[in-house]
This record gives structure tokens, C-alpha cells and sequence, in this order.
């Protein structure tokens, strides 16, 4: 199919209207504004069109990169709403959009050697378990909806893993850290897991080269075994699971 060269993407239209792209996608769910869709969640528009169709009804916003509509949380139906837009990761975080450039080569190393650790060993250890990486819906919580870098849902908790998503809290949930992502992995995806009762949260930060686990006890997370660089770690409550930290970050 031929694609109209007059075609533009959300950030462009936002950019060109001087308003937000979660306006653009508002407009969009509301059918303020025409579109052509290319696919699911693909949409694209033409500028004298959508400016035909607010006519000159243009809100003049200044609005943080991941602002939402003040006190309003957003849904997993929501969600599902929201256009796709190449080279973008998008979250919600206690009702609130997060979006995010998509990792770049060393995280996807980094994490391409970890889950292939993990499924040699969850092979073994609960054969009917799974496990799973990004972009993969996980609902936690409501209001929530994240995707982790890579998760383990036990043979046991089938009953969460839907058609389009996993509809709860996975036993194991690792984050690899990105300059982007780090403050959003350490506090806020943190305080959701833990509320949520994840039981294991990792964290990989390939540019300091450390592995940390925590484990869920009492509804708060304990530091239970950590590595940098070139250390072995192996974890107390994985019995016989062993991660050779320089595996991770050789090319």
C-alpha cells in the first residue's frame, strides 16, 4: 500500500500545532481529529486536515513530556488507545504515561544473555514455568501497566498469563537499567512491585556492570545478593541458579 507522503506521525502534528502528543492521541480517541490508520495503533494524519477540524480550536499547552491529565489516571483500556510511535517505549506508573526512548545495543545484549540464563534454568527448575521479555503488557496493578525487560511467571500462576497480557504480579521481574530508565527502575517501578508482591526485583546496570537481587519479605524489598563486574552470583532462593557477571557485558 502506497503511503500518502502528506502523512505525518502524532509528534510531528503536535509539534507543528504547538501542543502535547497526549493531545494528539486524545483528539484521536475521541475522533476530534482524522486519521488514517496503518496498522493497529499505527496512525498517521495530514496537517491541513486535522487544523480543517479543530477550526483554529488549537490549545496552546506547556506540558511536561509525561503529563497526564491533572488528576487523572489513566486505564489499561486507555492505554490500549494510545498510538504507537516508532522509537518509543510507553508504561503507566500509578495512572500516570510514561514514555521513553527504546533501549539501546548494549541493553539489548545484556539482556539477551540474561534470559537465556534464566530459561536454561527455569527449564529445569519449573519446566511449566515461562519466561518472558519486553514488550509484553504486564497489569500488576490497577492504574498499572508495565513491561518489563524480562519476567518469570511460575508453572503455578498460569492463570495471569492472558492472550495480551499477564494479568498480575510475575514471581521474578528484572529491569535493565537505561540512562532514561534509571530513576523510574529504582523508585517508582520498585514501589509498584512491591505493592503488587513481586517477589523477586532485579536490577542490571550495564554501565556500572552490577546485578542486584531483592526479595520480597513482610511487603518490603531486602537486598539479597548482588555483583559487579566479573563476579559469580548466586542466589539463596534459586538453588543452584549461577550468573557469571562478565557473560553479561562481553560483546
Amino acid at each position: 500500500m502506497a503511503i500518502d507522503k502528506e502523512l505525518i506521525t502524532a509528534r510531528s502534528l503536535a509539534e507543528a500545532l504547538d501542543i502535547s502528543v497526549e493531545t494528539i492521541w486524545r483528539y484521536t480517541r475521541e475522533n476530534k481529529i482524522p486519521c488514517v490508520e496503518l496498522g493497529s495503533r499505527k496512525y498517521r494524519y495530514k496537517l491541513d486536515d486535522v487544523i480543517k477540524a479543530l477550526r483554529g480550536d488549537i490549545i496552546r499547552e506547556n506540558t511536561a513530556p509525561y503529563e497526564t491529565e491533572p488528576g487523572k489516571k489513566l486505564t489499561y483500556q486507555e492505554y490500549l488507545d494510545i498510538p504507537e510511535e516508532p522509537g518509543y517505549r510507553f508504561e503507566i506508573l500509578d495512572g500516570m504515561l510514561i514514555r521513553e526512548p527504546s533501549p539501546n545495543v548494549m541493553h539489548q545484549r545484556v539482556s539477551r544473555r540474561l534470559q537465556r540464563i534464566l530459561e536454561d534454568y527455569f527449564e529445569e527448575a519449573d519446566s511449566e514455568g515461562e519466561i518472558f521479555d519486553a514488550p509484553l503488557d504486564v497489569t500488576p496493578l490497577d492504574y498499572n501497566v508495565v513491561q518489563p525487560d524480562i519476567f518469570y511467571v511460575a508453572g503455578e500462576q498460569q492463570p495471569i498469563v492472558k492472550d495480551n497480557r499477564i494479568d498480575g504480579a510475575p514471581v521474578l521481574v528484572v529491569e535493565i537499567l537505561s540512562p532514561s530508565s534509571r530513576r523510574k527502575d529504582r523508585l517508582q517501578k520498585m514501589q509498584i512491585y512491591q505493592r503488587a508482591g513481586v517477589q523477586h526485583y532485579w536490577l542490571v546496570d550495564p554501565q556500572d556492570k552490577t546485578l542486584e537481587c531483592f526479595a520480597w519479605y513482610d511487603g518490603v524489598y531486602a537486598l539479597v545478593a548482588s555483583g559487579m563486574d566479573e563476579d559469580v552470583v548466586e542466589h539463596p532462593d534459586f538453588t543452584g541458579l549461577s550468573i557469571a557477571l562478565k557473560s553479561l557485558w562481553s560483546k
